[in-house]
């Protein structure tokens, strides 16, 4: 097996912009892009290959035909053939709404299905762009309850100034909202599970308030009161830095020009995003070009690899051991 690219799925949304597509070079006649899924095993959004002898195939049927050759043994002896990480480039010409996410505990209780944290690397922001992440003040369930429905509490989450490169890791109960103007690369747990605290009063397109989920989001939140909510990026070695390590992922940034090699030696698959320049990853004399914006699927069997060219690229994959 080489590695795979998968055809994205993007989405039209409300607060959507423009930047998606220009980044990745394509031409749609889609507007108002708000997310592309660069690789998704989620039902009903799953991404298919886009090129090569598995062509159309989604990525459960990959698994499905390759197994632990494709994801890694261990990965899937723990996942089966869900594919335990959403890859996702997000632009947000507006606020997204204030939310918060179940753990897997809490969803699997409520909706028979994993929870979801995530991180976020910057990719690109406008002026002024923020980003909000957990709580600026103590609260309880009572108190919240009590800010969402006087409207006030976009006073009770704290406000960072957003730049790229910066990075924030979002466990699930942490309080959260992308700020207007930032381009950002996601990475989480396959869940699409998410409570919708507060939506600035915005409307759909039929003219509705969009649904609230204030009780189910009351359950879910952590109320510890946190020092900081802004993650450092740990150098590892030359070109290669740590942005978040948890159960679910392991995501690091590499810099090139001078290659970098990879081999977590962990047996699980690597996804690789080309966030700049262009890079070539080359596993085992097999290269392939990635442009801004590119996600490859790299196979357990193949995971030791090389990434060289000019650029930047996040990689992201699941420690067996954790």
């Amino acid at each position: 097996m080489t590695p795979f690219k998968f055809t994205p799925y993007l989405k039209s949304v409300i607060w959507g912009g423009e930047r998606i597509a220009a980044l990745k070079n394509i031409e749609t006649d889609l507007t108002d892009i708000g997310e592309s899924w660069e690789i998704s095993g989620v039902p009903g959004n799953e991404t298919s290959v886009s090129e090569g002898p598995d062509k159309g195939l989604t990525l459960s049927q990959l698994i499905d035909k390759y197994g632990a050759r494709l994801v890694g043994a261990d990965v899937f002896a723990r996942y089966g053939n869900e594919f335990p990480l959403l890859v996702k480039i997000i632009d947000a010409r507006r606020d997204l709404s204030v939310q918060v996410h179940p753990d897997d505990k809490l969803a699997n209780e409520r909706h028979g299905c994993a929870g979801k944290t995530e991180m976020w690397y910057i990719l690109a922001t406008e002026p002024d762009a923020k980003i909000y992440a957990g709580l600026s003040k103590q609260l309880d369930p009572e108190t919240y309850r009590r800010d969402v429905e006087n409207k006030t509490i976009m006073n009770d989450i704290t406000a960072h100034d957003s730049h790229p490169g910066d990075v924030f890791f979002l466990p699930a109960g942490r309080v959260h909202a992308i700020g207007a103007g930032n381009l950002l690369l996601e990475i989480q747990q396959t869940s699409d599970i998410t409570y919708r605290i507060y939506d600035y009063d915005r409307r759909d397109a039929n003219g509705n308030p969009r649904q609230l989920h204030t009780e189910l989001a009351a359950d879910a939140i952590d109320y510890t009161l946190y020092p900081d909510y802004k993650s450092v990026a740990t150098p590892l070695a030359e070109g290669m830095s740590q942005l978040a390590k948890c159960a679910y992922f392991d995501v690091r940034l590499l810099t090139v020009p001078q290659p970098v090699n990879v081999d977590y030696a962990d047996g699980s698959f690597v996804i690789v995003t080309c966030t700049e320049g262009n890079i070539e990853v080359d596993c085992d004399n097999s290269v392939t070009m990635l442009q801004p914006g590119e996600t490859i699927l790299v196979p357990a069997e193949r995971a030791a690899l090389t990434i060289a060219g000019n650029g930047k690229a996040v990689t992201a994959h699941i420690d067996a051991n954790k």
